[in-house]
């Protein structure tokens, strides 16, 4: 054992630190491959390496023994770091919003329809409860909890852009104002009367609350013209929504 620790521990000093990173490595690819538990093998590279840098020390090869205690904590800190950015932005959502609302009562909800999944991984509007004789919006569920889009039925006779405020029903929040208004925004065009239907080509988010932790809310469609004329509210429908999870 003495004769193993010295040729490989202390004469060839980067043994360890390879052998380390190597551990890390392969903690990241059984990651990958859903292995279970491969935290140990981080775990088993780490303290081989703390332990040469320890006997090293002892045997007074000062740099190798310093070097090797470092690069074990700098490479566990920095995994440390990188651990604790990830959860703080794609982990867990604590999402308070939700946790005293309820349900308005004799309010009318509505429940978003589902969009379909295309080819491509495109998501298409359904071909069922589309037709509207009169002004309507309809919101649609995109891929994710809190993501959403829409259509809205105008006969509007001035070119202009419509966009979305969205509030709380209950408590009158206004929800997701400094993104949504941009986000939501789809031009609409002179229908000469006819009424037409408008689309939005991407999702907007509703960030507010937490995914399986439905509330209501009211959507206002408000229209800016292009004419200079002053922006109103033109439409409004309440619907039962979640967050997205961030």
């Amino acid at each position: 054992m003495k004769s193993l620790i010295r040729k490989y521990i202390i004469q060839k000093w980067w043994i360890p630190t390879i052998s380390f990173f190597l551990s890390v490595f392969l903690f990241f690819f059984a990651s990958y491959l859903q292995i279970p538990n491969p935290y140990f093998i981080g775990v088993i590279g780490f303290l081989f390496l703390v332990i040469a840098g320890i006997i090293q020390l002892f045997n007074k090869k000062w740099l190798a023994g310093i070097l090797n205690l470092g690069i074990s904590f700098c490479v566990v800190f920095v995994i440390g770091i990188f651990a604790f950015t990830f959860m703080t932005i794609f982990g867990p959502d604590n999402d308070t919003f939700t946790d005293n609302l309820e349900l308005p009562k004799n309010v009318k909800l509505d429940y978003p329809i589902d969009l379909l999944s295309g080819e491509d991984f495109e998501y298409l509007r359904p071909t069922s409860e589309i037709e509207r004789k009169n002004i309507d919006f309809q919101l649609y569920n995109s891929f994710q909890p809190g993501l959403y889009e829409y259509d809205f039925w105008t006969d509007s006779n001035l070119n202009g852009t419509v966009y979305l405020k969205v509030y709380e029903i209950t408590q009158e929040v206004q929800l997701s104002e400094s993104r949504l208004r941009e986000r939501s925004s789809i031009r609409i065009e002179n229908t000469n009367g006819k009424l037409k239907k408008f689309g939005t080509n991407d999702h907007f988010t509703i960030y507010e609350g937490d995914w399986g932790k439905p509330y209501g809310a009211r959507f206002e469609i408000w229209f800016k013209p292009e004419n200079g004329e002053k922006e109103k509210k033109v439409f409004e429908k309440n619907y039962i929504i979640e967050g997205w999870m961030r």
